[in-house]
């Protein structure tokens, strides 16, 4: 068997960059890399460890090409869990036959990696819990308590979480995503609000919501930001 050979940071700026020429919300953005990079991908040992070598081609090896393909079904998935019109597949076909080099792939291949796709999660599609979400709730608590809340941007948010997938050792933080939230949200407080504005007590605000013990990825966020 074939070991796997793929650039995590690569397969990430392909599935960020690919969500965003797609004009995708963000909540189909980030329900998309939570199905891919926190779940799929994760889930993947199982077929190449111990494999006798009867999976699925698309899984037997897996190529960079391959994980590309699962990127652009997830976002799929996603959009037709959040949109009321959905991305057609036609549409991730086209964009597919653009930025996949290495291979081509038919409408046929997208519709067997999506079963495939689902297959390795067991079909648990929920995105219920994602990070984007509790952020978007905190965000909306923080400023009900401050009006230093409007100084601070989501998009600066948004980027940071852009930042930590990109990153294999960052992205790991995502399997707690109630710690990650509250890292997020303070990160980016201390990077978009003027330092002459920091009068509002964050971190004991934040510690309110979260018990001590999840915090400790805060100075994780903004050490490697910085």
């Amino acid at each position: 068997m074939a070991a796997i050979e793929w650039s995590w940071s690569r397969l990430m700026e392909f599935m960020i960059q690919s969500a965003h020429q797609l004009e995708v919300s963000p909540i189909v953005k980030y329900s998309a890399l939570s199905l891919f990079a926190d779940r799929f991908c994760p889930s993947l040992t199982r077929y190449t460890v111990g494999s006798n070598g009867n999976g699925n081609w698309l899984l037997q090896p897996i190529r960079e090409s391959n994980l590309q393909l699962f990127a652009l079904i997830a976002l799929w998935i996603s959009s037709k869990i959040h949109d009321s019109r959905p991305v057609s597949v036609k549409s991730f076909k086209s964009l597919g036959d653009k930025i996949i080099k290495d291979e081509h792939f038919t409408t046929r291949d997208f519709l067997e990696a999506e079963i495939v796709f689902m297959q390795v999660l067991d079909f648990e599609i929920g995105t219920s819990n994602i990070a984007f979400l509790l952020l978007e709730e905190l965000l909306l608590q923080f400023k009900g308590v401050a009006k230093v809340g409007e100084l601070l941007r989501f998009e600066a948010c948004m980027d940071l979480m852009d930042l930590l997938y990109e990153k294999k050792e960052t992205s790991t933080l995502y399997r707690s995503p109630r710690s990650l939230v509250a890292s997020t949200l303070i990160a980016s407080y201390l990077i978009t609000v003027p330092k002459q504005r920091w009068e509002f007590p964050i971190l004991p605000w934040g510690k309110y919501f979260f018990p001590f013990s999840e915090f400790f990825s805060v100075p994780i966020i903004v050490v490697r930001i910085f």
